[in-house]
Parts: C-alpha cells; sequence; structure tokens
C-alpha cells in the first residue's frame, strides 16, 4: 500500500491501494476498508483515486458519501 500524503495534517487515512475497479483504504483505526466500483460506484471510486493521489481530502469525502459504501 501506498502511503497517504495527508496535505491537510488531520486525516485518519494511512494509506491506500488502487485497483482497477476499487480502492483500499487503511485508516489509523485499524484494518483496511475496501472500496470497489459494485459497493460504492464508478463514480465514487475514481473520486476517491484522484483524492488519494492528491494527497488531500480522502477522509472527508469517505466520511461524507461513502461511508458505508465499503464491499469489506
Amino acid at each position: 500500500m501506498q502511503r497517504y500524503s495527508n496535505l491537510g495534517g488531520d486525516s485518519n487515512v494511512v494509506s491506500y491501494e488502487i485497483g482497477p475497479d476499487y480502492i483500499k483504504v487503511q485508516f489509523s483505526s485499524g484494518s483496511p476498508y475496501i472500496y470497489t466500483y459494485a459497493s460504492a460506484g464508478a463514480q465514487a471510486v475514481q473520486e476517491m483515486c484522484r483524492l488519494a493521489r492528491a494527497g488531500h481530502g480522502l477522509n472527508s469525502y469517505i466520511m461524507r458519501f461513502a461511508k458505508h459504501s465499503y464491499a469489506r
């Protein structure tokens, strides 16, 4: 997994992994969560991937739009 840049300095996201149709997000609180096209929707997963690469806004986006949309 790749370390999340956390440019805002207050994110609970530690690292992430981007796959062809998913993003796996590791939070500081424990186990990784996997968001897939099937569970969260392609547009949401693509936005999470964009935010992960940018290093800013991923935790906020997940909490607002995809909190319970993880596959596992």
